[in-house]
């Protein structure tokens, strides 16, 4: 069946002990149409110790809609799904604790319809719709869907609390962005080749439609290859932006486009303080050095360090972050954007552009490798004085190196000088005997 009407309840039982890995559905409702199907389903889920309580809807095996991301809602015992005689759709838990809910009672919801287009909607007796997931997006865009700038795809990166992507449209612009707390900084933009204000996209079959006005097409970003596109995904694993379609050959679903095709263009793809390399490969920033990049270090909080007398800016040559924030400082000279970043105790980063822009960061990522002489020179904070104790610690290193080189070619020495004494000794032996037997 495709809809439920008012007064249905379902429950899910959670287990009792907590076991990793523990994901369990009760289907609901699903289309009427050629395979693949959507669905909708009840589910729990082991998370972090708890049990997620979610309603979600399924396109096939992929999750393409969750209340969860909206509302996180853990349960002990039962996870309950309640479309009430009032016609409010709630998760509530066995102590009647309502953990979401759609907000509809009193307007006169009769059913909870799934339509073909993947799209959950709460309607009335005339089918008036009153509640419709495709007002709360989360991380996927389906066939059909209309995103407008009052709304966002959001995605949360994989083993990260602080962070979230975003893929938002803006007046003269669509955008990838990485955000922590108030910060933002974008690392994708699209800019229509018309230059008129947007009011929407829309997902068709062939790409992402940019419109003005209500009906004015003035730009699309098109798939690159001729199957219909099905959804548009925003990666919690990459932040990257990503168009799917389905084939029925292999009975899955495949990418027809990727917003960012290197891996040195996504904005985590390595770890803190780590720089992408030419080779796409994760190394580290030196901070001890002036330049290069080793293999092997570990973060370092400097968060709270600021004052000149404290801290200085190490330029980090060839290299430059894939994150661009709004301006800080316009017209401005290298050494005033290092001076804003070093008075300010939540910068760790800075990076200027020739033409006198000045950006501030409040967490070091999305470092990549680049060719000297780029327009853009990013600046790490550090602890004032690192140069000397490295200078100490190399004069060390290399007292250590001499040391070393000398009892080795002593060593050496004795070994050879005990491999000739042999030499010659056996040799004048056999002569001694030879002039023995004559």
């Amino acid at each position: 069946m495709s809809d439920v009407h008012i007064g249905y309840q379902l429950t899910l039982a959670v287990p009792s002990a907590y076991t990793e890995g523990f994901s369990g559905r009760a289907f609901l409702m699903e289309t009427e149409q050629s395979s693949p199907t959507f669905r909708t389903a009840l589910s729990v889920e082991a998370i972090n110790e708890n049990y997620l309580c979610s309603l979600d809807i399924f396109l096939g095996d992929v999750k393409v809609w969750s209340s969860s991301p909206l509302s996180q809602f853990y349960t002990r015992e039962k996870c309950v799904l309640e479309l009430t005689l009032y016609g409010d759709l709630r998760l509530k838990d066995e102590n009647e604790r309502i953990g979401w809910r759609s907000g509809t009672s009193g307007q006169g919801v009769e059913r909870l319809h799934l339509l073909r287009t993947g799209n959950l909607v709460l309607v009335d007796s005339l089918n008036l719709i009153k509640w419709q997931s495709f007002n709360f997006p989360t991380d996927i865009m389906m066939w059909g869907q209309r995103l407008s700038s009052e709304t966002r795809l959001t995605s949360f990166p994989i083993n990260s609390s602080n962070l979230f992507y975003s893929f938002e449209i803006q007046y003269d612009k669509i955008a990838l962005y990485l955000n922590f707390g108030s910060w933002k900084y974008s690392y994708w933009e699209f800019r229509p080749s018309i230059k008129k204000n947007i009011t929407f996209v829309q997902l068709s079959s062939k790409g992402l439609e940019i419109f003005t006005g209500k009906h004015k097409r003035i730009d699309q970003i098109t798939s690159n290859g001729p199957e219909p596109l099905r959804f548009l995904a925003l990666r919690n694993n990459t932040g990257n932006l990503e168009l799917y379609h389905y084939s029925a050959e292999r009975g899955n679903f495949e990418e027809s486009y990727e917003a960012l095709n290197n891996t040195c263009d996504l904005p985590l793809a390595c770890n803190p303080y780590g720089i992408c390399t030419s080779s796409n490969m994760c190394s580290c920033i030196r901070l001890i050095e002036s330049h290069g990049f080793q293999s092997d270090c570990s973060a370092r909080n400097i968060e709270g360090l600021c004052g000149r007398n404290q801290a200085e800016m190490l330029e980090l040559r060839g290299a430059i972050t894939v994150l661009n924030g709004i301006p800080n400082k316009a017209n401005a000279t290298k050494e005033v954007c290092a001076n804003v970043c070093l008075d300010d105790c939540s910068c760790v980063a800075a990076q200027y552009k020739n033409s006198g822009e000045c950006f501030l960061y409040k967490f070091i990522r999305g470092i990549k490798q680049v060719e000297r002489g780029s327009s853009l020179i990013f600046m790490v904070k550090r602890p004032k004085g690192e140069d000397e104790g490295h200078g100490r610690h190399s004069g060390l290193q290399k007292w250590v190196i001499i040391v070393v080189g000398v009892v080795d070619g002593f060593i050496i020495f004795l070994v050879l000088g005990g491999v000739g004494y042999y030499v010659i000794r056996k040799k004048l032996k056999n002569s001694s005997v030879t002039g023995q037997e004559t």
